[in-house]
This record gives structure tokens, C-alpha cells and sequence, in this order.
């Protein structure tokens, strides 16, 4: 009996050594794995961050013009543009400019290229390359429209401002809405 008392915890710590390479490999392995999901996650998140700061700026960009036709309805037709987008004048006083439409379109044309916000010389208070578009859709309708290059492929928008101008259709991005100019006195 006493050689089994000796050799009993013996061979019970035989058994019981710790963790072995193969396990800790195994362990940092599985951490890995979850730590550049974690980095993946966070960069798809970033880029949806960004996604929406453009779509936040445009929305409030395509406001700024039918606010200011708005304010001009005897002459909302003068605010319509190419179908590439704003090609109106960037001149350094957009006041100088002969109409109010034309004033107006200068201010929102720099205002899509982000010169709100720069930093030296670069504008970046905008979307990525924003254009803006104004077409008529009827006699007192107008379509405004607001593109800008996304960062992913998506379904290409429907509207044909900036068409073609940007890397693929897919990554073209564009906010709508129609203006329509009231007929108050039946003309």
C-alpha cells in the first residue's frame, strides 16, 4: 500500500502538465482571425461613414438650389444646365456675374466642389467630384439632381446628370427632387 500512496499524485501530476505549443498556437491562430475580422468590420464602416456624410452634404446642396430658384420663380427656366452637370462659371465673385440665376448657379456650383471647407488649397467640403444638374421635366417642372463618385459598385442611378463622367455607372451617385414652380395666375 505505501508504493501506491508514493505513486499516486506521481502519476496524477503526469497527467496534469499545463497547456501544450499546439494549443497556444491554436489559440493565437483563432485570435488572429477574429482580430482582422474586427479590422475588415471597421473599415466597412468607415467607408458607410463616408457613404452618408456625401449623401448628408448632397441632400443639403440639392435644398441649396431649389431654395434659391425658389426665391427667382419669374425665372426658374435660367437655372437649367447641361446634362454633365454645373457648367456654370466658378469666377472668383459670383455677384459679378449679369443674372441672379446665373450668380446662383456659381455658388452652387463651388459649393458641390467643396469650397466651404479646404484645407490650403484643396477643397474637400463636398462630395467626391459633386456636379448638379437642373432640367426641365415639364412646363413649370424642374428636376434637380446632385451626383458624386461613390466609394463601392451599387445599382447606377436613373437620373442622366454626370453620366458617363464618373469611374463606372455603379459607382455614380445621385439625390433627386422635382421643383415645381406654381401657375398662380393661369398663364
Amino acid at each position: 500500500m505505501p508504493a501506491n500512496k508514493r505513486n499516486g499524485p506521481v502519476a496524477a501530476a503526469a497527467q496534469c502538465r499545463g497547456t501544450s505549443m499546439l494549443e497556444v498556437l491554436i489559440t493565437i491562430l483563432i485570435l488572429s482571425v477574429g482580430m482582422l475580422g474586427l479590422a475588415a468590420l471597421q473599415g466597412k464602416a468607415h467607408t458607410s461613414e463616408l457613404e452618408s456624410y456625401q449623401r448628408g452634404q448632397a441632400l443639403v446642396l440639392l435644398q441649396d438650389v431649389a431654395s434659391r430658384m425658389e426665391g427667382n420663380m419669374a425665372n426658374a427656366a435660367s437655372y437649367i444646365t447641361a446634362g454633365a452637370g454645373t457648367g456654370a462659371s466658378d469666377a472668383g465673385d459670383c455677384t459679378a456675374l449679369g443674372t441672379r440665376a446665373a450668380a446662383d448657379l456659381c455658388e452652387w456650383s463651388k459649393a458641390l466642389k467643396g469650397s466651404s471647407e479646404a484645407k490650403g488649397s484643396t477643397k474637400q467640403g463636398a462630395m467626391i467630384d459633386g456636379r448638379g444638374c437642373v432640367a426641365s421635366s415639364g412646363a413649370n417642372d424642374y428636376l434637380i439632381s446632385v451626383v458624386w463618385q461613390g466609394l463601392g459598385a451599387t445599382v447606377a442611378p436613373a437620373t442622366g446628370c454626370g453620366q458617363g463622367l464618373y469611374d463606372s455607372e455603379a459607382t455614380r451617385r445621385a439625390v433627386t427632387m422635382t421643383f415645381r414652380v406654381p401657375d398662380l395666375w393661369g398663364k
